[in-house]
């Protein structure tokens, strides 16, 4: 087995968790590690894996390793059925084995009673997430709808880049 196969082997097996509060400092590591996302307060990773825990996961490196990968979200509470996802990131080491859309798979599975829509925020240049959401959608066979949620000159620092907002919906089944 090559390298690249024993990468990919591993990321199939995964374990995806539902995320604990002792996750919190781990997933905001790999929040900040990932150079693209906007990094919140380590307070608020350990708030997040306490009170959306239901709707966000974690995939660890093997049954109770340490989170390799997170992906955390919330229903709206004006649109219920709708989960926002809030942020995705894989650890380094781990990138480019399909663990992110597989976390996003599993989290919408886990939620199909519920969610029929799914929607998220990029920034004109966040490729990766750009390409996460897009083949989502089409695996979904789901259309996508992009419109500025939020213009860059909203936020305080005056350097934000738009937050385009990415509506994926109904969600069907994984093709």
């Amino acid at each position: 087995m090559t390298a690249a196969q024993a990468d990919l082997a591993r990321a199939r097996n995964a374990f995806l968790d539902s995320p604990r509060v002792e996750d919190g400092a781990a997933i905001w590591r790999i929040a900040r590690d990932s150079e693209v996302l906007d990094l919140n307060s380590s307070y608020s990773y350990l708030l997040w894996c306490r009170d959306f825990a239901a709707t966000s996961l974690v995939a660890r490196d093997g049954e109770g390793g340490e989170p390799v990968a997170f992906v955390t979200g919330y229903l709206r509470p004006d649109r219920p059925g709708t989960l926002v996802v809030w942020q995705v990131a894989v650890d380094h080491g781990h990138r480019g084995r399909g663990l992110a859309g597989r976390l996003l798979d599993a989290l919408t599975a886990r939620l199909a009673d519920r969610v029929h829509t799914v929607e998220t925020t990029v920034t004109p240049d966040n490729t990766a997430s750009d390409r996460l959401f897009t083949s989502f959608a089409a695996r979904r066979g789901a259309s996508l709808e992009r419109e500025v949620l939020f213009d860059g000159g909203l936020f305080p620092e005056g350097t934000h880049q738009p937050e385009v907002l990415y509506r994926i919906s109904p969600l069907g089944t994984p093709a």
